[in-house]
């Protein structure tokens, strides 16, 4: 019997067997700490605890916190101790909100008890780290869902019973350390010891949960709260208050009793105002003549762009859109990364003296020919294409780097406008269940991949992690930076996307190291019911990555 050990993916060594022996034993002497390991997952196939006996040729992949999949069992594990202390505390009456990301953290709220204070923080902290210290053991049980039910009608957990009582008929897993219970759709550490990091952060009007980072998985300090996104999830959560939908429960509600049109035309109506907003603003200031814009991945730059365009004409301004990937350097030029691949993502792939030189000629009046950068033979061609401002114009460039100082560090703050674009998520499937934002990007890109680009959901999966790379070095240091800030997250669209992704992910085969995060996010999907793309408007944010919008691409 041969098992193929792997160490967050890398091949680390082989153990051959002569008899069935538990993980825990393989293991030894393979120089993995087991204090560090998390989960292990199978043959790509499920997670187990190193209890687990192969019984043939086994691919044991050790995953730990430096791992993506990794990273979200120790973030759920953290909120489930989390929870667990505040029951210990504050018992039953309380609502815990595990609400949005945040920094290095995620936002969290208690709801029917007395306002969060810092020396509440503080008490919670203390339980946790007294929880993480007992190394207490949390166990996976399945039971009849009728058993769940009472369980959780017992702890006044509303938020779990809506999603247990409609989508599981016989049984469910649930999660149970001592005396408490917790429901969650991915899978949690073994024990609470596995927690070696956190830090409770006070916040109004909550608390803010952090999470180790970086090499060292270790808590940095002090704390920098990235105030103009934190106060755009806010004005968001307000909006959702008012429209009393937070879980995905609500929407599927909204949906069953025919609700959901005039919903999505509400939130639609909601995109179309701050566009507006954006736009009106921008024409106040008569020396603004470069509009930047800049986000992560599948957050809907494009459409936002062309509906920015709209607005600012109906503002009277007429736009000339640049494409900044014409600006790319040639091939030759192009800085590689350290494997040797070429690094398109970086900034210094783009040729910066001649993009400021141009845009400085154009905004003194000079006219222009733009370049044209030819993919296919990685070199800037000659466009014929001359472009010179008039007085109502106004150049709007869409790119990941459109924040950073670097990009146009010629052109006076005051004759640009910078906005930042990403799709920050709100819904959650429960109150500890929380969605995160990248989930949402990522089924966008897997639609949006195989419907124009031809790739499997298998191959985004796959290159997702290097995506998300790029975006931490080249983006999200940088976001603060924005005058402007759009939430293009949609609270209906996972379940429009649904219908969409899921013959796509169930396309990954289970040898693929892209299977248990495809069935991670069916098993999210399967939480939601299909709205119709007809109730979604010819001109949403949503048709970038399906079809049917009115805008060409």
């Amino acid at each position: 019997m041969k098992i193929d050990i792997r160490l967050d993916g890398h091949k680390h060594s082989l153990a051959e067997l002569d008899k069935t022996r538990p993980i825990s034993q393989v293991l030894k002497g393979s120089g993995i700490d087991r204090n560090l390991v998390l989960s292990y997952k199978i043959n790509h196939t499920e997670y187990v605890n190193e209890d687990y006996l192969p019984t043939g040729d086994t691919l044991v992949n050790c995953i730990t916190a430096k791992h993506p999949e990794g990273y979200r069992i120790y973030q759920d594990s953290a909120i489930f101790i989390m929870a667990k202390a505040l029951h210990t505390l504050l018992g039953d009456a309380h609502s815990l909100v595990a609400e949005h990301s945040v920094g290095d953290g995620v936002f969290c709220e208690v709801f029917n008890a007395e306002k969060f204070s810092r020396e509440d923080c503080q008490r919670v902290k203390a339980e946790m780290q007294r929880i993480i210290e007992s190394d207490l053991p949390i166990d996976r049980i399945e039971v009849r869902t009728a058993e769940a039910i009472d369980i959780f009608n017992s702890m006044r957990r509303k938020d779990v019973l809506k999603n247990i009582k409609s989508h599981y008929s016989e049984t469910v897993s649930i999660y149970r350390c001592g005396k408490y219970y917790d429901f969650f759709i991915r899978p949690l550490a073994d024990r609470t010891g596995f927690i070696t990091d956190f830090d409770i952060e006070f916040q109004e009007p909550g608390f803010i949960l952090r999470f180790p980072t970086g090499p060292e998985m270790k808590i940095s300090q002090p704390f920098s709260l990235p105030k103009k996104v934190f106060a755009l999830h806010q004005q968001h959560d307000k909006w959702l208050d008012i429209l009393r939908v937070h879980n995905i429960s609500d929407i599927n509600r909204l949906n069953a009793n025919y609700e959901v049109s005039q919903f999505i035309l509400v939130e639609e109506a909601l995109h179309e105002k701050k566009i507006a907003e954006i736009a009106a603003d921008i024409v106040k200031h008569p020396d603004t003549k470069l509009v930047l814009i800049a986000g992560p991945s599948s957050s809907g730059k494009t459409t936002f762009a062309k509906r920015l365009s709209v607005q600012l004409q109906a503002s009277k301004a007429k736009p000339v859109v640049i494409g900044m990937d014409d600006y790319f350097l040639n091939r030759d030029r192009t800085p590689r990364k350290e494997d040797g691949d070429y690094d398109f993502e970086s900034i210094h792939s783009i040729d910066l003296e001649h993009l400021n030189l141009q845009l400085s000629q154009l905004l003194n009046g000079d006219q222009i020919e733009l370049p044209h950068y030819d993919f296919t033979r990685g070199i800037r061609r000659r466009s014929n294409h001359f472009v010179k401002m008039e007085k109502d114009n106004i150049v709007i460039m869409e790119g990941i780097h459109g924040l950073n100082e670097a990009l146009t560090s010629a052109i006076p703050a005051n004759r640009k406008a910078r906005i930042y674009i990403s799709a920050l998520n709100q819904l959650n499937i429960d109150n500890h269940n929380r969605i995160p934002t990248t989930d949402c990007r990522l089924l966008r890109r897997i639609i949006r991949d195989h419907q124009y680009r031809g790739y499997s959901a298998e191959e985004t999966i796959i290159r997702w992690k290097d995506v998300r790379e790029g975006e931490e070095k080249n983006i999200f240091p940088y976001q603060e930076n924005a005058d402007y800030m759009f939430n293009s997250s949609l609270t209906y669209e996972l379940g429009v996307l649904k219908k969409h992704a899921w013959k796509m992910l169930l396309s990954v085969p289970s040898t693929s190291s892209a299977y248990t995060e495809s069935r991670r996010l069916l098993r999210l999907l399967s939480h939601c019911k299909d709205i119709d793309d007809a109730h979604v408007p010819y001109n949403s944010i949503i048709r970038e990555f399906t079809n049917g919008s009115v805008f060409r691409y």
